[in-house]
């Protein structure tokens, strides 16, 4: 399985890229957080590294590190707007659980 990204996830990165000048995507990662184990990173990519996987949907690359894959794989990037907030939405099947705040996740 893969890495999909959504139209709007797409524009949001599209207009995010545009607006920094440079950049070929986004790094979509997991680092070790909060009380349930994990928490999504997510940062601009100059240039693909050589243990990365890159994703390629609607002009859009999104690079993920080999490592990742087995916490990341299946995941849908959104952006979505609710109410005065917007924000990328991470619908990943291979959550088991979350904390109670909502900042970290378990596999």
């Amino acid at each position: 399985m893969g890495i999909t990204i959504t139209e709007s996830a797409a524009r949001q990165i599209q207009k995010q890229l545009q607006k920094r000048g440079t950049g070929v995507g986004l790094r979509l990662g997991v680092k070790t957080s909060g009380c349930s184990g994990y928490a999504y990173v997510l940062d601009y990519a100059d240039q693909a590294e050589v243990d990365e996987v890159v994703f390629d949907q609607y002009d859009v690359k999104v690079l993920v590190k080999q490592a990742d894959l087995d916490k990341l794989s299946g995941i849908e990037l959104d952006y979505a707007k609710e109410g005065f907030n917007e924000a990328f939405k991470f619908n990943n099947p291979n959550v088991k659980g979350t904390c109670g705040c909502g900042e970290s996740f378990s596999v």
